[in-house]
């Protein structure tokens, strides 16, 4: 049942690539589903012209952001060497959507890489809780928020979207549910020297009583999620 899951969270991720390729690189960065809010979740990041970001997990969000950072921007698309090597397509879909897109830069390095220098922003969408299951490593957490934090500039953000378990849950539904306790992703956060700097409830649902794997049909695209940004401090 994990297995199959996990497949599932993939073959979505590989879908949006596979819909992005078929569009141009203009018409692309707008969010294909409109529960993705995804020029919310640019603004709310403030992705600027120029900017240099890395989008862990590339997918959903890296042709946008590509066409939010403009022609002299940056974002590179860390897919991780732990996914690819569970779906390796995935690696190919990417490079396709940076053929298309001359600033991506598609990088299949392990989770615990250090990731590229002097960033504006470091983003991870529905990913996080993943950095706690076993086809992650599980990965060192701490080490890769510290990994994030000396990536990024001073003043730079970093920015967490993901599926919201039961309050009190911490990490016990990651492998289960596909969510985590958003405290507990503040609590990681804030030990490796970030400052929360702010949070959206954009794709927030109270509807949702956090009880059911995020690919129940019944809930499936309309999880209640939390948007978090932290920043390092200047």
């Amino acid at each position: 049942m994990r297995k199959i899951a996990h497949s599932v969270l993939l073959a979505i991720s590989i879908g949006f690539v596979t819909m992005a390729l078929s569009q141009t690189p203009q018409s692309a960065a707008p969010a294909l589903d409109p529960a993705w809010k995804v020029p919310e979740v640019i603004a709310f990041i403030g992705v600027k012209k120029g900017d240099r970001l890395a989008d862990i997990v590339g997918g959903r969000l890296t042709s946008s952001l590509a066409q939010a950072v403009g022609p002299s921007g940056r974002v590179y698309a860390i897919e991780t060497a732990e996914v690819v090597k569970a779906h390796p397509e995935v690696l190919g879909m990417m490079k396709e959507l940076a053929a298309q897109s001359p600033n991506v830069v598609v990088s299949n390095d392990p989770v615990s890489s250090a990731l590229p220098s002097g960033l504006d922003a470091v983003v991870i969408r529905q990913n996080y809780h993943d950095l706690y299951n076993k086809f992650m490593g599980p990965a060192d957490v701490p080490a890769f928020n510290k990994a994030v934090f000396a990536a990024l500039k001073p003043g730079g953000v970093y920015v967490v979207l993901d599926h919201a378990a039961a309050a009190g849950s911490g990490i016990s539904a990651t492998n289960t549910l596909h969510r985590i306790d958003p405290v507990r992703v503040k609590t990681d956060v804030l030990a490796a020297g970030f400052k929360f700097d702010g949070e959206s409830s954009i794709l927030a649902n109270p509807g949702d009583d956090r009880s059911k794997n995020v690919f129940d049909p019944t809930i499936r695209s309309h999880t209640d999620q939390f948007l978090y940004r932290f920043r390092k401090p200047k």
